[in-house]
């Protein structure tokens, strides 16, 4: 196999590490700080982690190593969506076990927590390794999405944890993974299993963050990618001058990705769920909205524009939402099988009329045919519309095509509207990583490890300061339950980590708010271009503009 010149380069690539972590295993100690309690629900969280909840958060400092020398075999997992960064967590965390001691051994589980529940493995060596450094994928161990939950599922990692004397296990993974790993952690701890658990902050949503976490890995990397690409169409359009680019970004739950995008490129138009869901905005209006910038800007003689759709937008509209439910109710059970055995649309089109009620039915019924259709596309593992397979980029073009229909029957529009599609996705989830990305990562996974030699489970590797350079970020712990909260789950109420989502009364997206109205009548675009590794580091470790605002 020939190797690209930019792999075996990036093969090269030190990354940086929080000073604290730079001088050697031997210098490096623990700094308590506050007792913790969970964001929500204390008193029910407590009561389901009695032996792991309420601990202290903890950062490293130079000092004398007063943690207790013994051999660790520790095993890692990637799970969930793949995103830039997640081979240099394994590479950190390989990296300190064998600074601290040639001996110590780190297992990979390969395709995620089935990897622990079948005791399908690697053993890591300097060889193997070196094959990933600094590189995008997970395609070192593979990742899967098997959660972690029942006590019979424990009960098996336990099993193989003891057959290979495995010490800790470290989770790579979103707010679920982190869940589950918290959830893990507790089971040990009550079994006296003595394996200990580290959590991981992945997920290029951006929605695992809070005060502590201050970006998950991988969204610097996928929102410059897709940066880059929008950066480009918007060059086209601008030099074409004839089409209109509505923009689908990832972003099931929240809209970070879509926000960071906007701050990067100025297009003219960005939704923003969080805000849609806050003033509650119907589709129509949303449409109106989109409508007019497409006007203005064609009596500049702009027929040309571009828009960033999250992926899960539809979900922020009221009316939607309420259509999904009311779909998922009109399906339940055995209704699925009578519906898709009606031989025609028109025939399971009335079905549907005779099922919702008449508001959602009116919102139904303005959708175009092929919109219709997705929404009874193949059901999720619980029965419920299955809202990412909705191509809501092509549904706001057709609303928006109505829109201006109207206004070119009132004689206020009188311009040309070409829309063309795109779905940013799976292009940005092995991305190259960038240097951040590369940095946080190693970072991450070396801090780990840090966290497993000192004794604490149930904790999420932390590194702080990130919008300052490398040498300054903070290293250290918190207990994944202070993240926590009951939320109500397939008619059961369960500890998750709490979402983060976009704050409207936050800094970047007030920037956004307060630049929007002349992104969308004007041509403000800019062009970030590739992701630089190297050159000056005010290119080549530029942080997120949502972060720099984040943290001015």
């Amino acid at each position: 196999m020939k190797l690209s010149a930019l792999q075996i380069s990036r093969y090269q690539y030190v990354p940086k590490l929080p000073g604290m972590l730079r001088n050697g295993i031997s210098e490096i100690c623990v700094k308590d700080g506050n007792a913790t309690q969970s964001v929500a629900d204390q008193e029910k969280i407590k009561a389901l982690f009695p032996n792991t909840y309420g601990k202290n958060e903890i950062t490293f400092q130079r000092g004398q190593n007063t943690s207790a020398p013994k051999k660790q075999v520790v095993g890692v997992i990637l799970s969930g969506g793949q995103a830039p960064g997640g081979h240099n967590v394994v590479c950190g965390l390989y990296d300190a076990l064998k600074a601290t001691d040639k001996e110590n051994v780190l297992y990979g589980f390969k395709g995620g927590p089935s990897g622990l529940l079948e005791d399908d493995y690697i053993v890591f060596d300097d060889a193997y390794i070196d094959q990933f450094r600094n590189t995008g994928g997970f395609d070192i161990i593979g990742s899967g999405r098997t959660k972690l939950e029942s006590e019979e599922q424990f009960a098996v990692v336990a099993q193989v944890c003891k057959k290979h004397g495995i010490t800790a296990i470290v989770i790579i993974g979103g707010d679920d993974s982190n869940t589950n790993a918290a959830v893990l952690a507790e089971y040990f701890a009550a079994n006296n299993t003595g394996v200990q658990v580290i959590g991981c902050p992945k997920t290029i949503d951006g929605d695992l963050k809070n005060e502590d976490i201050e970006c998950s890995f991988g969204f610097d990397t996928a929102t410059k990618t897709y940066s880059e690409m929008i950066g480009n169409i918007e060059r086209d359009a601008n030099s074409a001058k004839k089409y209109w680019h509505f923009i689908k970004v990832m972003g099931r739950s929240a809209s970070h990705v879509a926000l960071e995008c906007a701050l990067e490129t100025q297009p003219n138009i960005c939704l923003i769920g969080e805000e849609i869901a806050a003033k509650k905005m119907s589709l129509s209006q949303i449409a109106e909205d989109i409508a007019d910038s497409v006007a203005s800007r064609a009596a500049k003689g702009w027929n040309f524009g571009v828009a960033i759709i999250p992926e899960g937008i539809v979900e922020f509209v009221p009316e939607f939402s309420v259509l999904i439910a009311e779909i998922n109710e009109l399906l339940a059970g055995e209704k699925t099988a009578q519906f898709n055995a009606l031989p025609t649309w028109e025939d399971k089109y009335a079905f549907i009329e005779n099922g919702l009620t008449k508001e959602s039915m009116a919102v139904f019924a303005i959708l175009p045919e092929s919109i219709q259709q997705q929404l009874f596309l193949e059901r999720d593992p619980h029965g419920n519309v299955q809202v990412s397979l909705i191509e809501s980029e092509k549904l706001f073009s057709a609303l928006v095509k109505d829109k201006l229909a109207e206004k070119k029957a009132a004689g206020t529009y009188n311009g040309k509207f070409a829309p063309i599609h795109h779905f940013f996705g799976y292009e940005g989830r092995c991305a190259f990583p960038s240097n951040f990305d590369a940095d946080y990562c190693y970072s991450l996974g070396y801090n780990a490890f840090m966290l497993i030699q000192y004794g604490y489970t149930g904790y999420l590797s932390k590194v702080s300061n990130l919008s300052k350079p490398a040498e300054e970020w903070i290293a250290g712990g918190m207990p994944i339950t202070k993240m926590m909260n009951i939320e109500r789950r397939n008619g059961k109420d369960k500890p998750v980590i709490r979402k983060a989502l976009v704050e409207l009364d936050g800094k970047p997206f007030k920037f956004f708010e307060a630049n929007r109205e002349e992104w969308k009548n004007e041509t403000c675009y800019t062009y970030p271009g590739a992701i630089q590794y190297y050159g000056p580091t005010e290119v080549c470790d530029l942080t997120t503009r949502t972060l720099a605002l984040e943290q001015e």
